[in-house]
């Protein structure tokens, strides 16, 4: 797979947003481009134009690392997008026969760690992959992601979920924002992974399926999930309010566990212990139909 149109939409993408103010550099004449001109990033990364147009049109193969970080500065990227773009310039050369091969099978959920996210029964817990699949969940997850369990066709899939289904709109409160974050955190992998063909074929249907899946995923901003406030209208406990972390596994599986709590004493820890209330008077037959469904 050939990411050279990621590239040159990325680059610029980043470059459009730098105004010559913001960089420091002075503004002659008419402008025809909303930020800076190619020889402007060029001067500011310490590169010719010449060099510097031939990134832009998507070829980072054999970029050193020295040239990645001088570009980093002038285009004024944070942590994220540097990483992104370092991703993308790996992800230049042909794919390693090896990883190609591992990624059509997918990563499993080791059983020590689903045994852990079953042992916390009080915060809803799930195991999620590099596409936002929700691989397993323990019971108070479930409950608090019925209506995603609830829908046949996003197959537990966070992504497809908030841009196919119109019920998502009200389950999130915050669902811009959701979205913008679901869509930076996919672009995110389809610079690291882009072998991936399921990936690949998520990226594509949301594409053709959702309006504002297509118009933010042309915006090439890049997200990665870890702590954050998520904010919930559940069908059954009503609003809640509750701490997101989301943490990696410390392996090569992409796989991280995302885990909800709420500050003690607070109305959203009162709705999670009546979730936990309904959740084990109606779970053992919605929870055969959501394993069913993973």
């Amino acid at each position: 797979m050939d990411n050279r149109d990621a590239v040159s939409a990325f680059l610029r993408s980043r470059r459009d947003r730098i105004t010559p103010d913001q960089a420091g550099l002075p503004a002659y004449g008419q402008r025809r481009v909303p930020g800076l001109r190619r020889g402007e990033v060029a001067t500011l990364a310490g590169v010719s134009v010449e060099y510097y147009t031939r990134l832009e049109r998507g070829n980072l193969k054999g970029v050193s690392d020295s040239v990645l970080d001088a570009l980093s500065k002038a285009l004024r990227l944070d942590d994220t997008e540097r990483i992104y773009l370092y991703d993308l310039a790996r992800a230049a050369g042909p794919a390693p026969r090896a990883r190609a091969r591992q990624r059509e099978v997918g990563p499993k959920v080791r059983p020590s760690v689903a045994r852990i996210v079953e042992g916390m029964p009080g915060l809803p817990a799930y195991v999620m992959n590099n596409r936002l699949d929700a691989l397993t969940a323990n019971s108070l997850g479930r409950a608090l992601y019925s209506e995603v369990y609830a829908d046949p066709t996003c197959g537990a899939n966070v992504a497809r979920f908030a841009f196919l289904n119109p019920a998502a709109r009200r389950f999130y409160v915050d669902w811009e924002r959701m979205a913008r974050f679901a869509v930076g955190a996919l672009r995110v992998e389809a610079g690291k992974n882009p072998y991936d063909r399921e990936l690949s074929n998520l990226i594509g249907e949301l594409s053709t399926r959702s309006d504002s899946f297509r118009v933010l995923w042309g915006s090439h901003d890049v997200h990665v999930f870890r702590d954050s406030t998520k904010r919930l209208r559940h069908p059954v406990v009503g609003d809640l309010e509750l701490d997101q972390e989301t943490m990696s596994l410390p392996d090569e599986s992409g796989l991280s566990v995302v885990v909800y709590s709420a500050p003690p004493a607070t109305a959203a820890e009162d709705a999670l212990k009546l979730l936990a209330n309904w959740s084990a008077t109606t779970g053992p037959e919605r929870d055969a139909i959501s394993e069913s469904r993973l």
